[in-house]
């Protein structure tokens, strides 16, 4: 017992002798979708998707106009058609509806693969900046997802600028 007490009081010596600092760390915080939406990349990403698949989504357009049209003229026609006319209409209106179900999931994959492409394409990019950003300015972490962060370690608009660029 008496040897425990003598241990522990020259451990308590020791450790009182030797200065304690506390490092200082800088942290930083980046917010992710913020950067997905302001960044001067991901709205030129965005204008050349939309340009790049606006004539299928046209074509998508032009076909739902005709499968409503032919459901209307089905409909107002019902009752003065032939059976066998009637049975053709349906049939017609089944085939393009199939067709537009399938080129409308074919787009949104597409869409999807190419959005995906663009969004990793900008998120190297930003990568990069940020990496840049944290040896100058001497950061010792930065995060991306975070359940709660002061806005004095948000360094999304560097970010945002370091793009621009």
């Amino acid at each position: 017992m008496r040897y425990l007490g003598l241990v522990l009081i020259g451990c308590g010596l020791l450790l009182a002798g030797t200065p304690l600092r506390a490092a200082e760390v800088k942290i930083g915080f980046i917010d992710v979708e913020r950067l997905n939406r302001e960044s001067a990349p991901a709205e030129r990403a965005n204008k050349k998707l939309e340009k790049e698949f606006a004539p299928r989504a046209a074509e998508l357009q032009r076909m739902e106009n005709q499968i409503k049209g032919l459901q209307s003229q089905l409909e107002k026609e019902a009752m003065t058609t032939s059976e066998s006319d009637r049975r053709a209409k349906e049939q017609e209106l089944a085939r393009v509806s199939r067709d537009f179900q399938r080129m409308q999931r074919e787009f949104r994959e597409d869409l999807n693969l190419r959005r995906n492409e663009e969004l990793s394409a900008l998120f190297e990019r930003a990568n990069r900046a940020i990496r840049q950003i944290a040896e100058a300015e001497k950061f010792d972490l930065i995060v991306q997802e975070a359940v709660y962060r002061s806005p004095r370690i948000d360094i999304t608009d560097k970010v945002l600028k370091a793009l621009e660029k």
